[in-house]
């Protein structure tokens, strides 16, 4: 009989505020909730957290299940603030509504991960830069890709809109810029790559019209927009940002134009800024409101700058020219060229200003320093806030957020200009996760609480809510464990230290110096009355549990306090890297960092095993719950299971592709399963084996990091892991039955489907790969499986409609035959018709992957789809559906269709059809129209009344009589 195995599944991960993929993204306060300060969308790992940053609270948590790649890049709509594009590493995008946080629509275009999002200002279009060095314009309306942009040769690392609004001469004049009820164009993108270029394009023409190269020593890294279109400022490497003036003017004009001037030049560089980190810039943010800017490297600094408002700069530049004009006086004598110094300023005062060096019109307001080096940085903006302050949220590389003030310039003179405004730290999250990496997990004996312990801190969890309970400062912590009754937890430290921490009372009880190297491993005794530590100082140490009376101090009370005693001390001949007890306390084996494992008996430290075979150092290791074997994991990707009677090794597995970092049995025998066991690597996966078939059961994904900690509960109910990307993620046995051959096979076809669409990727456009523009298209598994899905329907409607047509034919001459015999699969869907069951195939598809199911579809199916087209058009079946499908197939397939004879008489058909429908359509819609403006009229004449005065002078000035309307509010 086949053996089975129950399913471990992930079901929740916490210990994350934000993770350092992606930027931040600042909404303002919800106006229902009066303590809230405003929300914080981050990411985290392949999840998108919503939280309150004045709370510190998790609102909400989007995750979709089919993906899990890191989140690379968020954007919030400017017209709908409750939907944020998530662009994820595998290149795909989604879009979110935080109300109800599931996703909108999902988009694929990219081959590599997105590096930038941007909405244009009508919210309809998304703009996505990537790793791919492409650039893809999406259509949220239609859910499809409008076109793919290409001209930068590495990453693409900054996109903007840029819809300049033209301006109008009114009669008086002035000038005013039109409105939002115009003829809307297409505008214009700005852009910035890795390749040192910034580029503006045409999205109309679909062309670069302008390209400069941003950053002259290395790569351009950052680009940010001014609110007012006016000009941009680019950075790269070693601290230098170029400013930018964008003639917005002269964009509006060439809408309108239809020949464009050749050398046309709407990008002017204005010069250099310098920051005072030397490190690469990664991001610029401009204050929507205010004339300040954000910028910040990878350091743990966050650099506030000021524009200057025109008086200051006239004022600044009138100062240089006294200078100027004193040093020239005190050159020459203050005699031989008065006169002509006073000419010379007349003329700079009349276009000073436009000529003035960008360091008059830019200034360094402060830096702030952060607690982490820096990932993203946004303004908080919040309608009713002070407006002496501003407010800035800053993510960093530690797993936290900080929200800081920002006193704004002080427009009195009284403040000397050398005074360097203050800033306080306002808000943080950083409760609900670890600065540094975790490297240790201990669960407690009934499996409620966990302890995690990293570098400078220990944090107690609510394993059911995810909550932390406890936090304590720590040392550099290497190990930690519950002590019998889960009231204190222990913890080994990188500098020889053991502490010792009360739960209840959240102190540090007392801290032994233990060892005179890092303790890299503890074990509690399983009689509970002790525990061994082990060493890098060559040494393992047994230490008993005791309570001592200790005196409160300035009383005589005495109260019971926890200590550790030493009781006995093992030396071995090399470092200790793990020690584990047997269940059954008989054995203690001790792994060295001589590749060795080493068993002695616990009760006379008399060697009784040695484990060799390892080709480097055995990291962790574990004994099974009946003490029979041990398992040893290493540095050599390999797992090793030994018998503990005989020491021989069972089994040696080449179990993952890096370093194997732990490795702990199922605790318990409860389902008769035999010896089962995890393991986790440096390759961020974990692996669940059978120790009596040398097998692996399953392998669980989704960390993005090296996994340093597990934890087994102690009925094998749920493991908890530990990574660098500082997730806890803990996976449950399910109920569901898996087998090792159905195991196998799935891993295989999920290979097979990754080279598949990897292999329809490899030349892509192939015509197209020298333009500028080409189609917005990628295979994934769901489009390929879509078009095998219409390429079945079309088969099986064709061959219904044979067999219709030739009934029919028959019918014509004897009108007593019997029906047709249909296909089961039309006689199972209401025995409707081939062209609907066709129709509702395409209607299934979503609106996002039909272009590409499209694709999938060889030439030899056209014909047969064109041939429901047909039947659609004649009928009037989803028109839009019917439009959109024949006009990208003739796109597509233009000159194939062009050459084929059959194809052209098809066409002919179809044109007629279409174009009946269409009108029929058209003078419905236009029917539908004039009643509903009939319907506002009436509307209008019950609600407005059209009042006249008595007096009014009907003179000759005055020929037609105005009215004033009157609103009456129901």
């Amino acid at each position: 009989m086949v053996k089975s195995y129950l399913k471990y599944e992930h079901s929740k991960s916490f210990g994350l505020v934000t993770s350092g993929t992606s930027n931040v993204v600042w909404t303002s306060k919800d106006k229902s909730s009066i303590t809230s300060a405003g929300q914080v969308v981050v990411a985290a790992n392949e999840e998108v957290l919503y939280w309150d940053i004045k709370k510190g609270e998790l609102l909400s948590r989007w995750r979709d299940e089919n993906c899990l790649s890191q989140v690379t890049a968020i954007a919030q709509s400017k017209t709908d603030p409750d939907v944020f594009a998530v662009g994820y590493e595998d290149g795909s995008i989604r879009l979110w509504d935080s109300k109800i946080a599931t996703t909108i629509v999902n988009f694929n275009g990219h081959r590599s991960a997105i590096t930038n999002l941007a909405f244009d200002r009508s919210g309809v279009r998304l703009a996505s830069g990537s790793k791919d060095t492409d650039v893809i314009i999406w259509d949220l309306v239609a859910e499809v890709g409008q076109f793919k942009l290409r001209g930068h040769k590495d990453q693409v690392t900054g996109l903007q809109f840029v819809e300049p609004q033209e301006e109008v001469i009114e009669e008086d004049g002035g000038q005013a810029m039109v409105l939002d009820g115009a003829a809307p164009s297409e505008g214009f993108l700005l852009t910035t790559g890795k390749d040192s270029l910034i580029k503006l394009w045409d999205l109309g023409t679909r062309h670069c019209i302008e390209t400069h190269i941003a950053q002259t020593n290395g790569e351009c890294w950052a680009l940010g927009l001014s609110p007012d279109l006016s000009g941009c400022i680019t950075a790269g490497n070693s601290g230098e940002l170029k400013v930018w003036a964008l003639d917005t003017a002269a964009l509006a004009e060439s809408q309108r134009r239809v020949d464009a001037p050749p050398n046309a030049q709407y990008l002017r560089d204005r010069g250099t800024l310098l920051r005072h980190g030397k490190d690469r810039t990664t991001e610029i943010t401009f204050h929507p409101h205010k004339d300040y800017f954000v910028v910040h490297g990878s350091e743990k600094a966050v650099e506030i700058w000021r524009i200057r408002s025109e008086a200051e700069i006239k004022k600044s530049l009138a100062r240089k020219k006294r200078r100027r004009k004193e040093k020239l006086a005190q050159k020459k004598g203050g005699q031989a060229n008065g006169d002509g110094d006073a000419n010379e300023e007349e003329e700079d005062q009349d276009d000073g200003i436009s000529r003035a060096d960008v360091t008059d019109a830019f200034t360094q307001h402060l830096i702030v320093r952060t607690s982490g080096k820096t990932r993203s940085a946004d303004w908080a903006v919040n309608h009713g806030s002070s407006s002496k302050t501003l407010q800035l949220l800053v993510a960093t590389n530690n797993n936290q957020l900080e929200l800081y003030n920002i006193p704004l310039k002080e427009k009195s003179g009284k403040s000397k200009q050398d005074d360097v405004p203050d800033y306080t730290r306002a808000l943080a999250v950083e409760l609900p996760g670890h600065r540094a990496d975790i490297r240790s997990l201990a669960l407690s004996s009934d499996d409620r609480m966990l302890a995690s312990a990293s570098n400078g801190s220990l944090k107690i969890w609510n394993v059911r809510t995810q909550t932390c309970i406890r936090t304590f400062d720590c040392g550099y912590a290497l190990c930690c464990a519950f002590l019998p009754g889960d009231k204190v937890v222990v913890v080994g430290t990188k500098s020889g230290e053991i502490e010792l921490f009360d739960v209840a009372s959240a102190v540090l009880l007392d801290s032994v110096t233990a060892h005179e190297g890092a303790i890299w491993s503890l074990q509690v005794h399983p009689d509970g009355r002790s525990m061994v530590s082990g060493s890098a100082d060559k040494s393992a140490k047994f230490w008993n549990f005791k309570i001592v009376q200790e005196e409160v101090l300035g009383t005589t009370r005495t109260t019971p306090k926890l200590k550790l005693a030493q009781s006995r001390k093992l030396e071995v001949s090399d470092d200790i890297l793990s020690l584990k007890f047997s269940p059954d306390a008989k054995y203690l084996a001790v792994a060295l960092l001589d590749s060795t494992v080493k068993v002695f008996f616990t009760d006379s430290l008399k060697l009784y095993l040695n484990l060799y075979g390892h080709k480097l150092p055995v990291l962790n290791m574990d004994i099974s719950y009946d003490s029979k074997l041990i398992v040893t994991c290493s540095a050599d990707k390999n797992i090793r299971i030994w018998g503990l009677d005989f020491g021989d090794c069972h089994k040696a597995l080449f179990a993952h592709q890096d370093s194997i970092l732990q490795v702990a049995f199922v605790p318990n025998n409860h389902n008769g399963n035999g010896h089962h066991f995890f393991s986790t690597s440096k390759d961020r996966s974990i692996k669940y084996w059978d120790g009596d078939k040398f097998e692996q059961i399953q392998r669980l994904d989704g960390h993005h990091g090296e996994i340093w900690a597990l934890a087994v509960s102690h009925n094998g109910g749920f493991v908890v892991s530990a990574s660098h990307d500082k997730s806890i993620r803990v996976w449950e046995e399910t109920d569901e039955q898996i087998f090792l051959e159905e195991e196998r096979e799935k891993e295989l076809e999920e290979l097979y489907e990754k080279t598949l669409t990897t292999s329809l990727e490899q030349d892509p456009d192939a015509e197209d790969q020298d333009g500028e523009v080409a189609a917005a298209s990628k295979q994934t598994t769901e489009t390929l499986m879509a078009g095998e899905r219409i390429q079945e329907a079309l088969e099986l409607g064709m061959e219904d409609l044979h067999v219709v047509r030739g009934w029919e034919e028959v019918k014509a001459n004897n009108p007593n035959v019997a029906p047709p015999q249909r296909n089961p699969i039309f006689l199972a869907l209401g025995n409707i018709s081939a062209e609907e069951h066709v129709m509702s195939v395409l209607q299934k598809i979503k609106a996002s992957a039909l272009q590409d199911a499209l694709l999938v579809l060889p030439f030899a199916s056209v014909p047969m789809l064109f041939t429901f087209l047909n039947l659609f058009a004649l009928r009037s079946m989803n028109m839009p559906l019917t439009c959109r499908i024949l006009f990208f197939m003739l796109k597509t397939h233009h000159q194939q269709i062009v050459a084929s004879r059959t194809m052209r008489a098809m066409l002919d058909g179809i044109k007629l059809n279409l174009r009946r429908a269409l009108r029929r359509q058209k003078d419905e819609m236009g029917y539908n129209i004039a009643a509903l403006k009939v319907v506002g009229m009436q509307i209008r004449d019950k609600s407005v009344k059209d009042y006249v005065d008595e007096n009014w002078d009907d003179g000759p000035e005055s020929q037609g009589t105005k009215k004033r309307a009157f609103l009456h509010v129901s």
